[in-house]
């Protein structure tokens, strides 16, 4: 797959809605719909216009992106058919070009959230507990070499 990332425009919403629909089903299995319904109306309307977000176009299609703040990943979702192609390395690559240093919170129940941070050389920081849904949540942090 040709896989080019650029920055994220206003036409890619639908795209990357997609990614994160289909990336949080298998992620986040635990969470209930009801805070589901919650985040896919904070996507367009609080996280985007406040994170600084890249898309992964592969073959003339979203298939995944990443939302930055500061040097914190928001979020980072790749369409399901798209997973272990890549994707989601190229696009943590753009981050850790754009800013070095890197921080992310992860469910502890993620597991393939967790195996991705790790294999990319994320280390545990801490553990609290994300309040909307009681949820264990651990802090990572990866440092370049």
């Amino acid at each position: 797959m040709n896989l080019t990332i650029r920055e994220y425009r206003p036409e890619d919403l639908a795209d990357v809605l997609s990614a994160w629909e289909s990336g949080s089903r298998i992620a986040h299995p635990f969470l209930t719909e009801q805070f589901l319904d919650q985040e896919r109306h904070n996507i367009p309307n609080l996280y985007l216009p406040n994170a600084e977000t890249w898309v992964a176009e592969g073959n003339g299609q979203v298939v995944g992106f990443i939302a930055l703040i500061d040097n914190e990943v928001g979020a980072i979702f790749v369409k399901s058919e798209f997973h272990h192609l890549g994707v989601g390395r190229a696009l943590m690559d753009k981050a850790q070009a754009l800013r070095g240093a890197l921080e992310v919170e992860v469910f502890r129940e993620n597991q393939l959230g967790r195996k991705f941070y790790s294999s990319y050389g994320f280390e545990f920081m801490a553990e609290t507990v994300h309040e909307p849904t009681g949820n264990a949540l651990l802090r990572l942090k990866f440092s370049p070499r």
